[in-house]
């Protein structure tokens, strides 16, 4: 894993990221050059279109990035990842195309762009082909070591068998005389040198997964391996790390006190997150004002009821605020009382259920944002009912109100919409993660993911 701006992306991520963004430059300079080779014009300087393709460049990868193309199940399926890639590379020479009819002059004529679209998906393509093939999935992990052979480290064993796993287990190693549950583990009193054992199996990283830390540190070992070099991680912290997601299983105190993140040093972004929210959410209220007022009508020509729905939500530190969302159930809906929304829910009317699919009811909730109430990126607010129950059930809950709630979050990419105690508990891990983590690059990364969820709207309901 490479931690950019305290958020982590896997190496083979990054590497296969790195080379798509190349390989998209070569195609738009390819495109240009057979198309002026066509119609027998001078291929002129490269300086004259560097600025063209370095922006269509990256606006297709920004465009890979938005609906899932290093996504996990993009990267261990040729297929799933041919279909993204389709899109996203579509999506990008469409707004590329919009921009030059706006601002003419461009090098990327409508005849480059088609060139560089088929050319752009041949070679995206082909790098994944080849990356599988010739290098597979097990070059691009890392190696580690795992200090513990109870439950955590069986934990660590089903994690490293997941496809999509960034890391493989070298070996795990019976730290105790307890029986171990991982079957393979060697036990400790085999080794001599544990740092030199480290070295012998490539790791690049021990992790400690002993069931019971206290009085029972191996230090003189974790000295000896990271004298070698090796990095030493913590349990929860690896598991942070690999998730993308803080797991409240293993979660304590002292680990939020002391672990890296909460960090005070961050109100020039928090700044610069305010700034952005009042400019974005003022051009989205001119720009969606129409909208709004077209699909209120709908809903009011549908059912009986206002076409606002209006809410008190919890937000930052606990405060409460009224939430505004395009309403999409029966104006009864609530009559008895909050309650979780359901598969199929049928509450939800049929204009109802178009808006909720496409996300447009959460539209006026921009005003929020304006108001200072919401952002447009963190955990979403719940109702007071909810939040009471749930701060008695689920331990930390109150912690996800010390940022604004938001439109979109790090929980909603991540984890499908839920409905029960048990996905609140889930989605809290992903809106402790965001919490600890929050940086403006977090922000720009769950922007951009949105609109994976809004294309593929698998979580709506």
């Amino acid at each position: 894993m490479i931690r950019l701006f305290k958020h982590y992306i896997s190496y083979n991520v990054v590497l296969l990221s790195l080379i798509d963004l190349m390989l998209l430059v070569l195609a738009g300079e390819l495109a240009w050059r057979f198309r002026v080779a066509q119609i027998g014009a001078a291929v002129g300087q490269i300086s004259d279109r560097a600025l063209e393709i370095v922006a269509f460049s990256a606006v297709i990868w920004v465009a890979m990035i938005a609906v899932g193309s290093y996504g996990h199940q993009a990267l261990r399926s040729i297929r799933f990842a041919t279909a993204r890639l389709l899109v996203a590379v579509s999506l990008g020479v469409l707004a590329i195309a919009l921009m030059n009819f706006v601002f003419p002059g461009s090098a990327l004529w409508r005849s480059v762009l088609l060139y560089a679209m088929g050319l752009a998906i041949l070679f995206l393509v082909g790098n994944r082909v080849l990356t599988g093939r010739l290098l597979g999935v097990e070059n691009f992990r890392r190696t580690v070591l795992v200090l513990g052979a109870g439950e955590r480290a069986q934990r660590l064993e089903r994690l490293a068998e997941r496809p999509e796993s960034g890391f493989r287990v070298a070996a795990f190693i019976a730290m105790g005389n307890a029986e171990p549950v991982v079957v393979s583990a060697v036990r400790r009193e085999t080794i001599a040198d544990l740092g030199r054992y480290a070295d012998g199996l490539g790791a690049s990283e021990v992790v400690l997964a002993l069931q019971e830390r206290r009085n029972s540190l191996p230090l003189k070992d974790l000295l000896r391996v990271k004298t070698k070099g090796v990095d030493v991680a913590d349990f929860s912290s690896f598991l942070e790390r690999e998730m993308g997601r803080v797991d409240l299983d293993t979660l304590n105190p002292s680990w939020l006190i002391f672990s890296d993140g909460f960090s005070a040093g961050r109100r020039l972004s928090s700044i610069a997150k305010r700034a952005f929210d009042i400019v974005a959410s003022l051009l989205l209220l001119v720009v969606g004002l129409p909208l709004i007022g077209l699909f209120a009508l709908l809903v009011k020509l549908e059912s009986d009821g206002p076409a606002f729905f209006r809410q008190k939500r919890v937000g930052l530190y606990g405060q409460e605020f009224t939430l505004i969302k395009l309403r999409s159930m029966r104006s009864d809906a609530e009559a008895g009382g909050s309650k979780w929304a359901e598969k199929d829910d049928p509450r939800i009317t049929r204009v109802g259920r178009f808006i909720r699919m496409v996300r447009i009811d959460e539209l006026p909730q921009v005003w929020s944002v304006l108001k200072g109430e919401m952002s447009f990126v963190g955990p979403r607010p719940e109702v007071p009912a909810f939040v009471t129950m749930l701060d008695k059930e689920l331990p930390y809950y109150a912690e996800r109100h010390v940022v604004k709630p938001g439109i979109t979050g790090w929980a909603q990419i991540n984890y499908p919409y839920g409905a029960s105690t048990e996905d609140a508990r889930h989605k809290l891990e992903y809106d402790l993660y965001y919490a600890k983590n929050y940086t403006p690059f977090l922000d720009l990364l769950i922007l951009i993911q949105t609109a994976r969820v809004i294309l593929w709207p698998e979580g709506a309901r």
